[in-house]
C-alpha cells in the first residue's frame, strides 16, 4: 500500500500507485522526465527463503542524479536489503533493476560484467563498520578501494588524506581500526566510501553509534556530497535524517508505502502509526521524563547506596594513556544514571568495570557494597559469584550474547545459575519472554532470529535474572523509534520496581529524558557529575567544540605520510624502518637455523644477536617476554619432558625411575632455548610489522609463482583478512564469555570441569559469528571494489634502503657464523 503526499486517499490501487510514485520522484526533486536516473528499480521482488516470504515485494521507483534519499521503516522492514540491491551487492530474485545506466538483473538474468561496471560508480557504508573495515591500518584501509579502481599511486594518498579529514580521523591514520569506539570505526568505513569519489552512495545506519557531534559532522559530509550532485541514499532511524531529504521512501513488511516529501509522512501520526514508526513514548508516559514518570517506592526516604565508584584508573595492556582516569561518583537505589561522552571516552570500559569484567589498576568499586576485586583467590571468585547475583548487563552489541540452542534456553540460563528452581526458572522466562512480545519465538534458535528480535532475546536473558542493578551500553542504538520507546518504557518500569540503572548513551535528549543523574566523561577522565539540567550543557559545550576544532581544523598531515616505513608505532625503532620483506625473510631464515644449534658457544652466539635485536626494536627484553610468555611456559614443560628421557652422560641424580644426566641437562637447555630465541625473534617481527605490511610483503616475495598461475595477489589478501579478524572473533568469543560470567556461568568461578563445559558452549555462537563475518567480508570487498587484483595499484610502495641491506648483511654474517662455531671451537 503505497501513501503519497498527492492524495487525500490513504489507499490507491496497485497501477495507479506505481504511477503516481513515478510522479513524485519527478516533482519532489524538481526535475524533468529526461533527467539521469541512477537508480530505476521496476517490480522487484526478494526472498531470503525461496519464495515462501518476501523480503520485499514489488518495489518499483527511480532515484535521479543528485538526489538525496531517505529510506525509512521499521526494523524488519526490508531497508537494509533494499540497500544491499541498490549498492548492487545482490540480485533480487524478479523484476528488473537498473544502475549507475547499466541493467544490471533483468526478469531472472543478472549480468555480472554489469554489476562490476555499476559497482565502480556506488559507495556503500554498512551497517555495522567493523565488518566493512578489511586492513588493519587505518590509512591502509582508506585506501583499499582506491587501489582497486587502479587510481595512480601520486593520487592515492591525496584521496586518503581527504576522506580523512572530511570525518575528522587524520589523527587515527595509522591506528588500528580494531582498537578504535564503534564510532570511530564508522567514520573509518566513511572515510573508505569517500575516497573513491563515488556517483552514488548508499548508508545503511550511518550514524546509528555516533554521538551528537558524529552526527552532525556526517550530515555536513552529505550536505558536500549533496552540493556536489552526488546521489545519496540513506537507510536511517533517525527522523531529523529523513526531515532533510529530498524524498523518503517508506518501506512496511517488504513493500513501498510511501513515496514522497518527507514532512508530509512525518508530520502525520496516522501514517507514522499505521507503518510501525510512530513514537508511543508520550501516549504511555505522558510529556515528563521517564525518571519522573514512574511511581518510585520510598520516594521521599533516604535511598541505599548501590554503586560507588571511587577513583577508578584502568590502562589497558597495550596502551600508552589511561582509558580512564581517576574516576569516582555513586548511585543510589532506584536512581538512574546516564554515562555520556563522545565516542572513545571511556563509556563502555566504565560499563565494563562496573560489571566486575576488568579489573582497575587504582580505585575500586562497590556495588550493593561487594568489591569483586577486593579479594583474590578462592574469596575473590566468591565475592565475583555473589556479584553476579545482583548485576545484570546488556552490551553495546546484545545480540553477540546469545549462545544457547533455544531462546527459552538462553533466557533460562540466569535464574538457573542464580538457584532458581525448575518451576521458578521456568516462571520467570515465561514472563519475561511475554513481557517482551517475544514468547512465540520461544523454541526457536536465537541464531535463526532477526537482529531486533536477536536483541530482544538478549535482553529477556539478562533481565529473566532480576538484577538490582542493570548496565545497559548503548541500549538504543540502530532501534527504530517504536523499538526506542519500548526500550525507554522497559527501562521506566525497572526503575519503578527499585533496578538501579547505570546507562551509557551520546545522546543528550536520552540522558535528559531518562536520567535522574548524568555522569559526563571526556578522554576519560570524569568532567562532570550531577543533576541532567547541570551536567548536559557542559556535554553540549563539548559537542560545540569538537564541530567548531573540525570545521576550522587546518590540512593537519602530523601522523600521515604513505611513505612512512612502518605505521605500527610512532616510536619507530630501527627494526620498525625495515623494509618488511628483508625483516620477515631473513628473521624466518634465522629461526630456521636455529635447529643447528647443537652447543653451548652456539646458543650463546645466537642469544647476543636475538637479544641485539630485540634491543635495536626498543620493545624491551620485558616486554617481548611478557606478550610470549604462555609459549616460553609451555617450552619450559617440554624440556623437562626432555630432561627426564635422556639417559645417556654420567647419572647426576636418580629417584626411582627419574634419572637426571648432565647430557640430558645440555638436551634440555639447548631444546628450551633455542626455541625460545625462535620465539622471542618471531614475536619482535609481529610486533613491529602490521599484517598489512606482511601482507604486501607475502605478494611480493611470492610474486614469480603468478607464472605458473598461482594466484598470489588472492592468497594474500586472504592472509591479511585472516589477521584482520582473528581479534574480532577472539573480542566476541571474549563477550560471550562475559555474557555467561555476568548471568552467573561457571567459567569463572565453578570447577575446572564446569569452566570446560562453560567454554565448549561459546563453540557454536563463535563460528556462527565467523560464518557472519565471512558474508560480510565478501560484500565488502565487493563494495570496495575488489576484483582479484586485476589493474590494482599501491598506496603503499616497498622499498629497499641502505639500512635493509645491512640488516640482510648482518644477517648472513650471524648464520656464516653459526655454522662456523663447531669447526672453529
Amino acid at each position: 500500500m503505497i501513501h503519497t503526499d498527492m492524495f487525500a486517499a490513504p489507499t490507491v490501487s496497485s497501477s495507479q500507485a506505481i504511477h503516481d510514485s513515478a510522479q513524485i520522484n519527478r516533482s519532489a526533486s524538481g526535475t524533468h522526465t529526461k533527467q539521469i536516473a541512477n537508480v530505476q528499480l521496476t517490480d522487484v521482488r526478494f526472498s531470503y527463503d525461496h519464495g515462501r516470504s518476501w523480503a520485499l515485494d514489488g518495489i518499483s521507483f527511480d532515484i535521479h542524479r543528485g538526489e538525496y534519499i531517505c529510506i525509512l521503516g521499521a526494523n524488519g522492514s526490508g531497508k537494509s536489503t533494499l540497500g544491499r540491491i541498490l549498492a548492487g551487492f545482490v540480485s533480487p530474485d524478479a523484476g528488473q533493476v537498473d544502475l549507475m545506466g547499466q541493467t544490471v538483473f533483468s526478469g531472472t538474468h543478472a549480468d555480472e560484467q554489469a554489476y562490476r561496471q555499476a559497482r565502480h560508480h556506488i559507495g556503500m557504508v554498512f551497517q555495522n563498520p567493523e565488518d566493512q573495515i578489511v586492513t588493519t591500518v587505518v590509512q591502509d584501509d582508506v585506501a583499499f578501494g582506491v587501489e582497486n579502481l587502479g587510481v595512480p599511486h601520486d593520487h592515492i594518498a591525496t584521496r586518503v588524506h581527504q576522506a580523512l579529514e572530511q570525518v575528522d580521523m587524520l589523527d587515527f591514520a595509522l591506528a588500528d581500526p580494531s582498537r578504535l569506539s564503534g564510532g570511530q570505526q564508522q567514520r573509518v568505513a566513511i572515510a573508505g566510501a569517500l575516497a573513491m569519489h563515488p556517483g552514488m552512495l548508499v548508508l545503511d545506519e550511518p550514524v546509528a553509534m555516533l554521538d551528537d557531534a558524529g552526527r552532525q559532522e556526517v550530515s555536513g559530509i552529505i550536505q558536500r556530497l549533496r552540493d556536489e550532485k552526488t546521489t545519496i541514499i540513506n537507510i536511517t532511524h533517525m527522523f531529523e535524517d529523513a526531515r532533510t531529504a529530498d524524498r523518503l521512501i517508506v518501506l512496511d513488511h517488504g513493500t513501498l508505502a510511501y513515496d514522497g516529501r518527507p514532512n508530509v509522512f512525518l508530520n502525520s501520526p496516522e501514517l507514522l502509526k499505521a507503518h510501525g514508526l510512530e513514537d508511543i513514548r508520550e501516549q504511555e508516559l505522558g510529556a515528563q521524563p521517564l525518571s519522573m514518570a514512574s511511581d518510585t517506592k520510598n520516594t521521599h526516604e533516604k535511598r541505599k547506596q548501590a554503586l560507588a565508584i571511587d577513583h577508578v584508573t584502568f590502562t589497558f595492556s597495550d596502551a600508552h594513556k589511561p582509558a580512564l582516569s581517576d574516576v569516582s561518583f555513586s548511585a543510589n537505589q532506584g536512581e538512574i544514571v546516564a554515562i555520556v561522552g563522545r565516542n572513545g571516552s571511556g563509556k563502555s570500559t566504565l560499563a565494563r568495570l562496573i560489571c566486575a569484567l576488568a579489573k582497575p589498576q587504582q580505585g575500586s568499586i562497590e556495588v550493593n557494597g561487594i568489591n569483586a576485586y577486593g579479594a583474590r583467590g578462592h574469596r575473590g571468585r566468591r565475592l565475583r559469584k555473589s556479584l553476579r547475583a545482583c548485576v545484570g548487563y546488556v552490551m553495546q552489541h546484545p545480540e553477540r550474547q546469545l549462545f544457547a540452542d533455544t531462546v527459552e534456553a538462553d533466557v533460562a540460563y540466569g535464574p538457573h545459575n542464580l538457584g532458581c528452581s525448575d518451576d521458578q526458572t521456568r516462571q520467570r522466562v515465561d514472563e519475561t519472554l511475554e513481557f517482551l512480545g517475544i514468547a512465540a519465538y520461544a523454541e526457536r534458535s536465537p541464531f535463526a532470529l532477526s537482529g531486533g528480535q536477536q536483541r530482544l532475546a538478549a535482553i529477556a536473558g539478562v533481565i529473566a535474572s532480576e538484577p538490582t542493578v542493570l548496565v545497559l551500553d548503548e541500549p538504543t542504538a540502530g532501534l527504530d523509534a517504536h523499538a526506542r520507546s519500548r526500550m525507554y518504557t522497559l527501562i521506566a518500569q525497572l526503575k519503578a520496581q527499585g533496578t538501579t540503572i547505570i546507562m551509557t548513551t551520546h545522546s543528550h535528549d536520552e540522558a535528559e529524558l531518562l536520567s535522574d543523574k548524568v555522569a559526563l566523561l571526556h578522554h576519560g577522565s570524569l568532567l562532570a557529575f550531577g543533576e541532567p539540567k547541570d551536567v548536559l550543557p557542559l556535554y553540549d559545550e563539548i559537542t560545540d567544540r569538537a564541530l567548531n576544532l573540525h570545521v576550522h581544523s587546518d590540512k593537519r598531515q602530523q601522523g600521515f605520510n604513505p611513505s612512512d616505513r612502518s605505521p605500527i608505532a610512532k616510536k619507530s625503532s630501527w627494526i620498525h624502518l625495515l623494509d618488511p620483506r628483508i625483516k620477515m625473510l631473513s628473521a624466518l631464515v634465522m629461526m630456521f637455523t636455529a635447529f643447528a644449534i647443537h652447543s653451548i658457544l652456539q646458543l650463546a652466539w645466537a642469544a647476543v644477536v636475538v637479544c641485539g635485536i630485540v634491543g635495536m626494536s626498543r620493545l624491551g627484553i620485558r616486554h617481548v617476554l611478557q606478550t610470549v610468555k604462555i609459549l616460553l611456559a609451555m617450552l619450559v614443560v617440554m624440556g623437562v619432558l626432555n630432561l627426564l628421557v635422556t639417559r645417556s652422560g654420567t647419572v647426576l641424580f636418580q629417584w626411582g625411575i627419574v634419572i637426571v644426566t648432565d647430557a640430558g641437562i645440555i638436551s634440555a637447555v639447548l631444546y628450551t632455548c633455542r626455541f625460545a630465541l625462535v620465539v622471542m625473534l618471531g614475536a619482535v617481527v609481529m610486533q613491529t610489522t602490521t599484517p598489512t605490511e606482511m601482507t604486501d610483503s607475502m605478494e611480493s616475495l611470492l610474486s614469480p609463482l603468478k607464472r605458473w598461475g598461482f594466484h598470489v595477489q588472492e592468497l594474500a589478501l586472504v592472509m591479511s583478512l585472516a589477521l584482520r579478524f582473528i581479534p574480532t572473533l577472539t573480542r566476541e568469543a571474549r563477550q560471550i564469555i562475559d555474557a555467561q560470567a555476568t548471568r552467573g556461568g561457571s567459567v569463572e568461578t565453578g570447577s575446572p570441569i564446569e569452566r570446560i563445559k562453560a567454554l565448549a558452549s561459546i563453540v557454536v555462537p563463535v563460528f556462527a559469528g565467523a560464518l557472519r563475518h565471512a558474508d560480510n567480508v565478501s560484500l565488502a570487498l565487493d563494495a570496495r571494489c575488489y576484483e582479484g587484483g586485476s589493474g590494482r595499484t599501491h598506496f603503499r610502495m616497498l622499498k629497499t634502503h641502505k639500512k635493509d641491506y645491512c640488516f640482510l648483511a648482518g644477517s648472513v654474517f650471524y648464520i656464516a657464523l653459526l655454522f662456523a662455531i663447531p669447526a672453529i671451537f
